[in-house]
């Protein structure tokens, strides 16, 4: 028999499913709890090598999730990069059933690596560290407000605000007991937050968003991220090298690492004034010390090495 792969289009009502080679039952079953046990039935029977879904903003977590439990090889993908396949193949209707058939052909082509199933402390802290970073956002804006907003209007802004302080704080106490009553999780926040520059935000945000640091090579941990220069080159044409893709709030947090490390962590500090002394935009030279304090870490949770002014 050919080896089998899946294509998985999620909406919040529905699943539809595409399979290659073209010969699976199920076309479209509901995303609940019926139709998802129904689709794993399915799937199991089928052995497939690979099965794809997209990132839509957590509709896909219960269908990975069961597929996952039951042993499936699952991977979610970013929506941007099948978007990008689909339009390199001339597909560039898009329907449910489309989407799905797009699915099955990106994992029969390009092969992307099943992640592994994070257990429930690990999902749970993954849920908590964007929570956070969702009040935070909400925070800022409102505090933005408060700017123009008139007289009648500031008090309802100003609960709001402090609504939105108190629960940062709840969410901050949470995660923070949650990293104590794991020794695992304790020591590997702890050696992250050893390297100046590393706070506890950005530490958590690496543990849970970024749990490959410390298996993968500086040339995949970076690409991985999406702080890898990549070439932009046509012709006789030689563009700045540039960086995209990856996982954003893994790169957010690094930006914001960056700029304090460049100020406070050492050996940070003594490349970004050399990149900058040799004519590098400071732009330029902020992603290039992300990408080295990138490599610090990951060489650091590999050997289990807390930080040294040398590393």
């Amino acid at each position: 028999m050919s080896a089998v792969v899946i294509g998985i289009d999620v909406a919040k009502a529905h699943l539809d499913v595409a399979a290659l080679p073209q010969d699976l039952a199920l076309a479209r079953v509901t995303n609940d709890d019926a139709g998802i046990a129904a689709l794993v039935t399915a799937l199991t029977a089928r052995a497939p090598t690979l099965i794809v879904l997209e990132a839509t903003g957590g509709w896909e977590t219960h269908v990975a999730t069961a597929l996952a439990l039951a042993g499936l090889p699952v991977a979610v993908v970013n929506p941007k990069q099948v978007r990008d396949f689909a339009r390199a193949t001339g597909q560039l209707a898009k329907t449910d059933a489309l989407d799905a058939a797009i699915l099955a052909l990106f994992a029969e082509r390009v092969r992307p690596t099943p992640r592994r199933l994070p257990d429930d402390a690990e999902a749970d802290l993954r849920a908590l560290v964007t929570r956070r970073q969702q009040l935070v956002g909400m925070l800022a804006a409102e505090r933005t407000r408060l700017a123009t907003t008139r007289p009648a209007a500031r008090p309802s802004l100003d609960a709001h605000i402090a609504w939105l302080e108190a629960r940062v704080r709840d969410t901050d106490r949470d995660l923070t007991q949650r990293l104590k009553g794991s020794p695992v999780w304790q020591a590997r926040e702890q050696l992250l937050r050893s390297v100046p520059g590393i706070g506890p935000q950005t530490a958590r945000r690496l543990l849970v968003s970024l749990p490959e640091l410390g298996t993968l090579t500086t040339r995949q941990v970076a690409k991985l991220v999406g702080v890898a220069p990549l070439n932009v080159d046509s012709g006789q044409f030689r563009g700045r090298r540039q960086i995209w893709g990856g996982r954003a709030p893994v790169r957010t947090a690094l930006y914001m690492a960056a700029v304090t490390a460049a100020r406070a962590n050492p050996v940070i500090r003594a490349f970004y004034q050399r990149l900058r002394r040799a004519g590098k935009p400071a732009k330029v030279a902020l992603v290039a010390a992300m990408h080295k304090l990138l490599t610090i870490l990951n060489a650091m949770v590999k050997h289990q090495q807390p930080w040294a002014p040398t590393a």
